[in-house]
């Protein structure tokens, strides 16, 4: 290394040498600093590196911080904030000028509220307030909606506002409260459990517009963040401006980055709306006629088919084959009752055959023992002097056997 003592009071440098050197004892001298100052001129660098300026009334230093580091900060870095920042000093040779190379910033004078912050977070989050599991959805067409904020801050306003033109058939109901100072947390905590009680809100805001984190302090009470979470409506938070973080956006079912988009997440642009619904309607109408279209085209096909554009023809053919089978069924019916007459008069006649009146009109008798009324049959069945009855074709005899022979 190069130094002033190594050439002399008169030694020649070039600007890289004096440079060089200047940039190791200032390096070597400072190599951790806590520097306070307000912050001026700050660039976010599209590459994600912050750039900016630390002065007071009398002096200014550059400053840069890192993606890597700045990437953890809980707030945005503004013009004007008195911060105070921890890194070391460096000297970019290129341009031969010293600058801080920050390792984190704090808010001058907040450092303690930034402790409480931190550990009433990790202590709710430790309980499980935080988990997603908890979030309630909020309702796409609310009827009624509950505020917890100031009635004369400028929130109220902007939630107004742009409910009244999204959707103005909502019903906005207010809760007044403080939203800074001493007690203007349990006021919260406590609208929170009336609108609870109450039950006829579909969804509740909680908020304030922006200011200092002292400001902003009721909205990071414990109380606060146990009555958002134990709510049963779905809570909104919507604490100061989109870089403002509280306890209850953790707490809350849904975070809104300002009060005016609170009123953006809770009720649908009507117009939007309409519109989305005028091209659903059209959509259905087109999908209606379409498929009218196609049945009515089904129709004409069916109507132009065989089958429909002869009909008497088919009824006709088909009238034809029922008189063939009633003429059919007809004959085969007479066969059947000729066949079935023609034995009946083959069984009478056999009948007749048989019928002993009919053998006794051809000249025959039957003689019969009168006292048993069995047939005689052979003259060894006649005993003398027995009675015997004779049958004749018209009437009966009887008789007294006097003498009988083989």
């Amino acid at each position: 290394m190069t130094s002033f003592k190594d050439n002399g009071p008169a030694a020649l440098l070039t600007v890289t040498e004096l440079t060089r050197s200047v940039k190791y004892i200032l390096e070597d001298e400072f190599p951790q600093l806590r520097v306070v100052g307000e912050i001026s001129n700050v660039v976010r660098h599209s590459s994600g590196h912050l750039y900016f300026t630390l002065k007071d009334t009398d002096a200014q230093i550059s400053c840069v911080m890192w993606r890597s580091k700045n990437s953890a900060l809980l707030f945005r870095p503004e013009d004007g904030m008195k911060v105070v920042i921890s890194g070391r000093l460096t000297v970019y040779e290129r341009q031969g000028r010293y600058q801080l190379d920050a390792d984190s910033i704090h808010a001058s004078g907040r450092g303690e509220l930034q402790q409480a912050f931190e550990a009433v977070k990790q202590k709710l989050a430790d309980e499980g307030l935080f988990d997603r599991e908890r979030k309630k959805p909020i309702p796409l067409f609310p009827g009624r909606i509950g505020i917890v904020t100031s009635p004369t801050g400028a929130a109220i306003q902007d939630i107004r506002s742009v409910i009244s033109r999204r959707f103005p058939a909502v019903e906005l109901i207010l809760k007044p409260v403080r939203v800074q100072g001493p007690g203007a947390a349990e006021e919260i905590a406590e609208a929170v459990r009336d609108f609870n009680v109450f039950g006829e809100v579909d969804v509740l805001i909680v908020g304030r517009g922006g200011g200092s984190l002292e400001d902003l302090w009721p909205f990071n009470e414990e109380c606060v963040a146990r009555a958002v979470s134990a709510s049963r409506i779905p809570v909104v938070s919507a604490v100061g401006h989109e870089i403002d973080f509280s306890i209850c956006d953790f707490a809350a079912d849904v975070r809104a980055p300002t009060p005016s988009a609170a009123g953006e997440l809770v009720v649908p642009d009507s117009i939007e709306l309409l519109h989305t619904l005028t091209a659903r309607r059209e959509r259905m109408y087109r999908t209606v006629r379409q498929q009218l279209s196609m049945r009515q085209e089904r129709v004409e096909r069916l109507r132009l088919s065989h089958g429909l554009r002869l009909p008497e023809g088919m009824i006709r053919e088909y009238r034809l084959r029922i008189d063939e089978l009633q003429r059919r069924l007809e004959y085969a019916l007479r066969s059947l009752f000729t066949a079935a007459g023609n034995s009946l008069a083959a069984l009478e006649m056999s009948l007749k055959v048989l019928d002993p009146a009919h053998v006794l009109q051809r000249g025959y008798s039957i003689t019969c023992d009168q006292e048993t009324g069995g047939i005689i049959r052979d003259s060894a069945d006649v005993k003398e002097k027995r009675r015997l009855l004779t049958r004749f074709a018209k009437g009966t005899a009887v008789s007294v056997v006097t003498e009988v022979s083989e």
